[in-house]
């Protein structure tokens, strides 16, 4: 942030300091057996009901009708993004930070107090502060988990990116989900060379794209994204907060909202308008992108500091 707003006391400071005085949580546990992980899940379901699916039955049933694409890692890496090649980088340690209070609110102890916690939307308050380049790598990193899937959801209609990122196709996609009732999740949704990791592509540009967001088809979506495996993280990279109405609408939608913030660039009063937007009964987290407050760092994407902590916490 500008240092002539002199921001030092903001809740973007306080968010950070606090989550650079908390304790880290350690690595993930490892992966259960599969029938261990279907007796868990048989128990917890309701009479009556079919459990939902597991990661394990998902991968064990194959493909399905999704098509398969070749994500170009070596080219995101080039780039500055995690792969999972198991970088020992320093981004890539600052995502597994992010990633574990993302992950206990979905399914820890506590994720029975967030509604579809397992929804994630990635925003900010204006274009090209770094929501997409959050969104993949906290999808890259929790797909290196043993017992998780991630869906990558390009949810931002006007400004589509993630399929020239991946070098995937641009659709069918989402769009496509929303405008024909004959389409069915798997039919675009993309299989990766990324075990863990699908992606579903915005599809075809709509002129109402933000009444197909706020539709009933929309809400229906979100839901059978966040039920269908119980074992699934999606991850929706959303528009920009205050230049577009379909980040506010959306987020109504998601369990938790993952906002992104660039130091040196983003005015603490476009922060705090758009955060007043949103939904903030729910989780906000705060990841300050591109800070180099712990030193080295060139303020460039994959060489400086991300600090992950929650709106309105305090030192």
């Amino acid at each position: 942030m500008k240092k002539a707003d002199d921001n030092r006391g903001s809740l973007l400071e306080k968010a950070a300091n606090r989550l650079r005085n908390a304790p880290q949580n350690g690595p993930g546990r490892g992966s259960p057996s599969t029938q261990a992980l279907q007796d868990s899940v048989n128990a917890a379901a309701s009479p009556g009901q079919p459990p939902p699916l597991t990661v394990a039955q998902e991968v064990e049933a194959g493909p399905g009708g999704s098509a398969q694409v070749t994500v170009d890692l070596d080219g995101l890496k080039a780039q500055g993004y995690l792969t999972p090649y198991g970088e020992r980088t320093q981004v890539a340690e600052e995502f597994r930070i992010i990633k574990r209070p993302i992950l206990d609110n979905a399914f820890g102890r506590g994720a029975s107090l967030v509604e579809q916690g397992n929804l994630i939307m990635v925003t900010s308050a204006l274009p090209g502060e770094g929501k997409t380049y959050t969104a993949v790598n906290l999808a890259m990193t929790i797909a290196m988990e043993m017992d998780k899937t991630v869906l990558l959801v390009d949810a931002d209609v006007g400004r589509a990116r993630i399929h020239d990122l991946l070098k995937i196709p641009l659709g069918p996609g989402l769009i496509d989900l929303l405008t024909d009732p004959s389409l069915d999740v798997g039919a675009v949704m993309l299989r990766t060379n990324v075990p863990k990791l699908r992606v579903i592509p915005m599809g075809r540009h709509h002129p109402h794209s933000n009444e197909l967001v706020a539709s009933e088809a929309m809400r229906k979506l979100t839901h059978e994204l966040a039920t269908r495996y119980s074992d699934r993280v999606v991850i929706f990279d959303a528009p920009p907060v205050l230049p577009t109405s379909e980040a506010v609408v959306l987020a109504a939608l998601m369990g938790q909202i993952v906002f992104v913030v660039e130091a040196e660039r983003s005015l603490q009063g476009a922060v705090q308008d758009a955060i007043g937007l949103l939904n903030t009964s729910k989780p906000v987290g705060l990841v300050l992108n591109k800070s180099n407050q712990q030193g080295g760092g060139h303020g460039y994407y994959g060489s400086g500091y991300a600090h992950y902590g929650y709106h309105g916490a305090t030192t």
